[in-house]
C-alpha cells in the first residue's frame, strides 16, 4: 500500500514545498493539494517547486474540476510538469465543491466531468481529441502519460469511475463504507468490459497519531478532524437532495449522519475548529478517520489494504501536520 500526503496550499508556499520533501523522505509516494482558486494559492505552480526539489514524489490535485480551468490548459499544464520532471503528475478530478460554490456556481456535470476527463487525458498524453468540434493536439508531447482519479459517492458517479476512470478517490476510510465502494467502482469496470483489478483505488483521510489512546488524546485528535466530517457531509447533502433520505442506492451509513447539518461557510472549508462541523458526532470522526497510535492506524490500514486500497492519502489540516509525517515515516510506512 503507498501512503499520500494531501496538503493545502496556505501561504507560504515554501512551507508546503518543505513538508513534501519531508513526505518523501519518510517513504510517501504521492503529494497531493486541494484545489480551490479562491480559497488557497494556485497549486500547479507550487508542485513545480516541490517536483524541483524531490526525485519521486508523484504530485496532483485532490481535486481539481472541469470547470475553473479550459481542458486544454489543464492537460498543458499536466504535460509540461510530466515533459520537465519525468511523468510524476496524476490528476484527481472530481464535479467541484468547495472552487466552484466559493464562486457562486454549481458543480459540474457528470457529463461534463466524463468529456473533461476523457479530453485532458488524451491531449496530456499526446493524443488527437475533439473538442467543442475541433481538433486538437499538444504537438510537443513525447511518451506522456497521466493518470486520471476520479473522487465519487453517489451511484451514478461511482459507476463513471469504474467506466473510465485509472483510478477512484474516496474521501472517507470507514471499512464498511468503503468495501461498498470499491465493489460499485469494480462492478461497473467489469460491466464496462474493463479489467476491474486495473482501476487504481486511493482512500483519502485524515489521520492523527496519538502517543496513547487515553480519553483526553483521542477527543482532542477528534476535534482537530471533526472538520472532515463537515466537508463529506457537503457531498453527502448533494446525494439526499438528489435521491432522497432513504434511497436503495446511497447507504444510510453515509447520509443518516447529515440530519442535523444546518449549513456551510466554505471559509473554514478543511480547518480545525470550523464551526460549522458542530453537527459531526464523534462516531463519525471514529469512522471517516484514522486516529489513535500506530499500532490503531496499522490496523485500519491492514483492513483497508484487506478491502483493495492501493493507497491511503494522510489529510494534514490539524495542529500535528510534521509530528504525523514522521510518525509514519518512522513506525507505519516501515511495517506497511
Amino acid at each position: 500500500m503507498d501512503i499520500g500526503l494531501v496538503l493545502q496550499t496556505d501561504p507560504p508556499a515554501r512551507l508546503v514545498v518543505e513538508r513534501m520533501r519531508r513526505a518523501e523522505a519518510a517513504g510517501f509516494s504521492h503529494g497531493w493539494t486541494f484545489d480551490s482558486a479562491v480559497l488557497w494559492q494556485e497549486p500547479f505552480v507550487i508542485y513545480s517547486q516541490i517536483l524541483a526539489q524531490t526525485e519521486r514524489l508523484t504530485v496532483g490535485p485532490m481535486v481539481t474540476n472541469p470547470s475553473t480551468r479550459s481542458w486544454e490548459v489543464t492537460a498543458s499544464t499536466f504535460a509540461t510538469l510530466n515533459d520537465m520532471f519525468g511523468n510524476r503528475t496524476v490528476c484527481g478530478i472530481g464535479r467541484g465543491d468547495s472552487a466552484m460554490r466559493v464562486a457562486g456556481r454549481q458543480p459540474a456535470t457528470l457529463a461534463r466531468l466524463s468529456e473533461a476527463m476523457r479530453v485532458i487525458k488524451g491531449l496530456a498524453e499526446g493524443r488527437s481529441v475533439e473538442l467543442d468540434g475541433t481538433e486538437l493536439q499538444l504537438p510537443w508531447v513525447r511518451d506522456g502519460r497521466l493518470p486520471v482519479w476520479m473522487a465519487a459517492y453517489g451511484p451514478k458517479a461511482l459507476a463513471l469511475a469504474g467506466h473510465q476512470a485509472d483510478g477512484y478517490i474516496l474521501q472517507l476510510a470507514d471499512p464498511f463504507l468503503t468495501e461498498y465502494m470499491i465493489k460499485a467502482v469494480r462492478r461497473a469496470a467489469a460491466e464496462a468490459g474493463r479489467d476491474p483489478a486495473s482501476v487504481t483505488i486511493c482512500v483519502a483521510a485524515p489521520a492523527y497519531v496519538t502517543a496513547d489512546d487515553s480519553p483526553a488524546a483521542l477527543a482532542h485528535a477528534r476535534e482537530q478532524c471533526r472538520w472532515f466530517g463537515g466537508m463529506v457531509g457537503n457531498h453527502v447533502a448533494d446525494l439526499v437532495r438528489h435521491y432522497g433520505e432513504h434511497s436503495e442506492l446511497v447507504p444510510e451509513a453515509l447520509t443518516d449522519y447529515i440530519k442535523g447539518r444546518q449549513g456551510y461557510d466554505y471559509a473554514h472549508h478543511g480547518r480545525a475548529g470550523n464551526p460549522d462541523t458542530a453537527f459531526v458526532p464523534d462516531e463519525i470522526v471514529d469512522r471517516f478517520c484514522l486516529l489513535g497510535p500506530v499500532d490503531a492506524q496499522l490496523a485500519r490500514l491492514a483492513r483497508l489494504r484487506e478491502l483493495g486500497v492501493d493507497q491511503f492519502a494522510v489529510y494534514a489540516m490539524h495542529d500535528a501536520i510534521e509530528p504525523t509525517i514522521d510518525a509514519y515515516g518512522s513506525e507505519i510506512i516501515p511495517r506497511l
